[in-house]
């Protein structure tokens, strides 16, 4: 019992009631501003984006596997350049 919180009571707050028609005040307030709607897409359009960059992510992906390659190409062509130069 010595370890248990002991929280505060609740504080009483008065019930009041508004209503959606009435307004809580009796000034008189101007009307919201209509909110304006986001730009359709069609399905075409986030379609042929998504094509687009599948497209994109295969050629970047082609060109850097190519480097890759003639890099290591180029690494072992100078290796055995190196192997022959030192036989001879």
């Amino acid at each position: 019992m010595l370890l248990r919180p002991q929280l505060p009571p609740a504080p009483n707050l008065p019930a009041t009631t508004t209503h959606a028609h009435e307004p809580a005040c009796s000034c008189q307030h101007a009307a919201p501003a209509p909110r304006r709607s986001l730009p359709s897409v069609s399905t075409g359009a986030v379609g042929l984006v998504l094509v687009g960059g599948v497209v994109l992510t295969a050629l970047l992906t082609a060109v850097a596997v190519s480097a890759i390659s003639v890099a290591v190409a180029a690494v072992v062509m100078r290796s055995l350049l190196n192997a022959q130069r030192r036989n001879r």
